[in-house]
């Protein structure tokens, strides 16, 4: 039994916590709301253990949190940290007999090994709000066992008011612990720098620190995004200590132990909520977090800078105000402050989902379905996930796992560096343990300068010893490649930076690069960058690769040939194309199959329509006669336009097919299929080809238009007095010279005769002085021939 009064002393939780056995008695679940500082990561798990009367899970989405929380809780509970107070981390184990921290990564794999979770009675799930994508996994899944082990409890905590979203979820009850924090004084200090959290933005947060630490006294917690800007701001600030994920343990516990002089800590989201920075009075925040954004139309995601939620800055600023009165500078406007978005954005609806998709798969729940997530995975996410799962053997055609799946599961790295580390063997473990920690430049070149360092050895050993027999190999591209097959790069270009991914992505080397020039590229890491600048160089960076040889990227990648037969102007090419998914090793000029010939045409035809084919003057004319009809009469005349090519086309693909060229084939054949039967023995009547004049002469109705046009001498009309009507549309009259030069346009004739006639006689009769130009034009013989001729 632990002594609460003697854990809890100080912290407001104890005043709550009392009520906690009642709610788990009545639901088996309970919700936690409590801020940060009021002491529900310490008091929670060691209450929990008094009252189930057996072993307690902790778990908080960081390392540094869980070592942290352990150890205060050991200490006040009077033990050695690994008796009663224990967690585990990655490479990192120390048993405790009545409450273990972990991480959610390290609970997912124990749920996948043991789903009853044996000799567990309760499982606390600190800092829910944060919304990582581990913890809404591990959620769902301990509210699917809580129905079927009648005697598991399992607690959220969290941070924030969103609490009741949890409640309603778990159906549980909220246990609240209001804050007790000493009084803020909030100031803004915008500078323009900050949406590209550029360097001189940096120096500004470290020269708010340097003023406020020399102001006041007291030490001071800086937020930045990520480990880049952590470093840059301590190195403008001597004496000041870094706080992220990817120091050692000794590094970050440097951080978290009261030195009694005012220091300035530079962290990350790390501190934000489940840690103390002992002494801190002041909080300098940059407003901005680094979150992950998945790339679905290039297959990436990486790590995006974007102003932080406003839950999030106000956790970052009650920091401030734990042990005494403090200071929370924010260098940004107050006006930002006001439009951020209220609540964190959840990682399920941003990340990549390979490795949850793998779980969820394990679990029995493909793509979560039926299980109670706070959010449901986006459909294009999960359904790339489980392509990615089934490349690599992971999952059937229905989403759920095999064989090879569930023992990928049982790895602690991601499924793609699983598969690696299965069929290389254990001489794959130092690669993959580099891929699995933020690989940065030449793989190869990173793993000489690892070699050594006691986490990364550790980390070596144990996946050695996860790792079945392999074909022995451990050639750093080699195996970054069967990870990342999709990813294998070739070099495109003169520049000796420029990659074309097997994916179908162009990427780009950093100008420093010593991988610049290899002709292949297994890529670890590729992200996407601030945009494109010019062909080649689609807004993609290749952070991190290994080198490969030409026959190993052909090998892991496959070589697949084709033929192609695409449509050039009218002329139809095919050609055999050899290619490692996108990457286009070679291709050659061939005659195209028939079948492939007539599907070529096929696509061209609903691509660019009739218009790939020649219209001959007939054609023309048909096609322009049966759309004057189909607008004026409708069904059944067809609209051509509109009309499948590929249901009248018939006797045309079979021409191609067998090797006509496409602009040697006439429509015409296939437009008079189109005609309505028997309405088309009335074609002549409603939109005649040519139309009689007085002359005796019979012109071209034109169409093209979407009315009936004839275009004749004005001396061929003389006595048609009304104009004819086709379909019920009047034909309109292009009147012309003897010169063939227009003079009238009109549907009307009476009126021309009767008015305008008389001006245009008057002007052309001493230019056309051989033809007839009667004043009496309705009673005059029409003619198209001169005065002499008649």
């Amino acid at each position: 039994m632990f002594d609460l009064h003697r854990i809890g002393r100080g912290l407001p939780v104890v005043e709550t916590i009392g009520e906690l056995p009642a709610l788990l008695d009545a639901a088996s679940t309970a919700v936690i709301q409590a801020p940060p500082g009021t002491g529900k990561t310490t008091l929670v798990p060691p209450a929990l253990a008094n009252h189930v009367r057996g072993k307690v899970l902790v778990t908080a989405p960081r390392r540094v949190a869980v070592r942290a929380a352990a150890r205060r809780l050991a200490q006040l509970d009077g033990s050695r940290l690994g008796e009663c107070v224990g967690f585990t981390v990655r490479g990192e184990h120390h048993p405790g007999e009545l409450v273990e921290f972990v991480t959610p990564g390290v609970l997912l794999r124990r749920l996948m090994s043991d789903p009853e979770l044996t000799g567990v009675s309760a499982v606390a799930i600190d800092e829910v709000h944060e919304r990582q994508l581990d913890t809404d996994l591990v959620l769902g899944m301990l509210l699917e066992l809580v129905q079927l082990r009648d005697d598991l409890r399992v607690v959220a905590m969290s941070a924030t008011l969103d609490a009741a979203r949890f409640a309603e979820l778990m159906g549980a009850q909220v246990l609240s612990t209001p804050a007790v924090t000493h009084p803020l004084e909030i100031t803004h200090s915008p500078h323009e720098g900050r949406l590209g959290c550029t360097r001189s933005f940096l120096d500004h947060l470290a020269e708010q620190a340097r003023r406020a630490v020399e102001r006041t006294g007291h030490s001071a917690l800086v937020f930045v995004p990520g480990v880049r800007e952590v470093e840059h701001v301590v190195g403008k600030l001597p004496g000041a200590l870094p706080l992220h994920g990817s120091l050692t343990a000794q590094e970050q516990d440097a951080a978290l132990t009261p030195s009694g002089q005012p220091r300035i800590v530079v962290a990350t989201s790390i501190a934000e909520s489940s840690l103390t920075v002992p002494g801190v009075r002041v909080v300098v925040d940059s407003g901005l977090s680094r979150v992950p954004r998945r790339d679905a139309a290039r297959q990436m995601t990486g790590l995006v800078t974007v102003s932080a939620a406003k839950s999030t800055v106000d956790q970052r600023a009650g920091r401030a105000g734990r042990e005494g009165p403090g200071e929370v500078i924010r260098c940004y406007a107050e006006s930002e402050y006001r439009h951020l978005t209220a609540h964190i954005t959840p990682e399920i609806a941003t990340s990549d989902l390979t490795q949850a998709a793998l779980t969820l798969a394990c679990w029995g729940t493909p793509r979560g379905e039926g299980l109670p997530l706070p959010d449901a995975p986006p459909a294009p996410a999960i359904a790339a996930a489980e392509e990615v799962l089934r490349g690599i053997g992971a999952v059937d055609q229905r989403g759920e796992a095999t064989a090879r799946g569930r023992k990928l599961v049982g790895l602690p790295v991601d499924p793609r560096l699983g598969r690696a580390l299965v069929e290389c063997g254990p001489t794959a473990a130092e690669t993959v343990a580099a891929l699995a920690d933020a690989p940065r430049g030449d793989v190869g070149a990173q793993l000489r300068i690892l070699r050594g360092q006691r986490r990364f050895d550790r980390e070596v050993a144990r996946l050695r010893r996860l790792a079945p027999r392999g074909d022995g190999t451990s050639d750093p591209g080699v195996i970054t490649a069967l990870a990342f097959p999709g990813k294998v790069a070739r070099l495109e270009g003169g520049d000796n930076q420029d990659y074309l991914l097997a994916s179908g992505t162009r990427a780009v080397l950093p100008p420093d690069s010593p991988l610049r020039g290899a002709e292949w590229l297994a890529v670890a890491e590729v992200t996407r960058s601030g945009g494109a600048t010019r062909e080649g160089r689609a807004g993609a960076t290749i952070r991190a690769a290994a080198r490969l040889t030409e026959a190993d990227a052909l090998r892991i990648v496959g070589v697949e040939e084709t033929v192609t037969a695409t449509f050039e102007g009218r002329r139809l090419r095919g050609r055999r194309i050899r290619r490692a998914g996108a990457i286009e090793l070679s291709s050659t000029p061939v005659q195209v199959p028939p079948h492939q010939a007539a599907e070529a045409l096929a696509e061209g035809i609903r691509r660019e329509g009739l218009g790939l084919f020649r219209f001959s003057e007939k054609a023309t004319a048909l096609r322009n006669r049966l759309a004057f009809l189909h607008e004026r009469l409708g069904e059944p005349w067809p609209d051509v336009d509109s009309a499948d090519p590929l249901e009248f086309l018939g006797p045309e693909l079979g021409a191609v097919a067998h090797g006509t060229p496409v602009e040697k084939i006439d429509l015409y054949p296939a437009l008079q299929r189109l005609l309505p039967w028997p309405e088309a023995t009335r074609l002549d009547e409603l939109a005649p080809e040519r139309l009689a004049v007085p002359s005796g002469n019979r012109p071209r109705v034109d169409y093209s238009e979407g009315r009936p046009v004839v275009s004749v001498k004005l001396q061929e009309c003389f006595g048609l007095a009304e104009s004819p009507k086709l379909s019920g549309v009047p034909v309109l009259f292009h009147l012309l010279s003897p010169a063939g030069r227009p003079l009238a346009v009109t549907d009307d004739l009476a009126s021309f005769w009767s008015g305008p006639y008389g001006q245009v006689r008057a002007e052309m009769r001493g230019r056309y002085p051989k033809h007839p130009w009667p004043e009496d034009p309705w009673s005059a013989p029409a003619t198209a021939r001169t005065r002499k001729r008649m």
